[in-house]
């Protein structure tokens, strides 16, 4: 069994910043990839942004150079920094692991919510 414990979520104003973290635990295999998703309410999930072990990063256009996706491989731990957040910004954020052994799993999901 693979957990992912994400936190990090909450209420920010416009401009404000928050830092997302993502910590897996248990049978784990050699993390290839780990992604950011999100959903926001009446759309479907989409790819925030990504990182491979050797530390190639990918990002939506929507977030370049506001976000920034991080890993501690010895932690097993992903991070997501997001700055200078946006109303369109708020979503449903979840993380997404992809292990050597093929297997992959979801976080629970962390709630952003970025209003005044």
């Amino acid at each position: 069994q693979v957990q992912l414990v994400e936190s990090g979520g909450g209420l920010v104003q416009p401009g404000g910043s928050l830092r997302l973290s993502c910590a897996a635990s248990g049978s784990i295999f050699s993390i290839v990839t780990m992604r950011w998703y999100r959903q926001a309410p009446g759309k479907e999930r989409e790819l925030v942004a990504g990182i491979t072990s050797g530390g190639r990063t990918n990002y939506a256009e929507s977030v370049k150079g506001r976000f920034t996706i991080s890993r501690d491989n010895a932690e097993n731990t992903v991070y997501l920094q997001m700055n200078s957040l946006k109303p369109e910004d708020t979503a449903v954020y979840y993380c997404w692991i992809l292990m050597s052994n093929g297997f992959s799993r979801w976080g629970q999901g962390t709630q952003v919510t970025v209003s005044s």
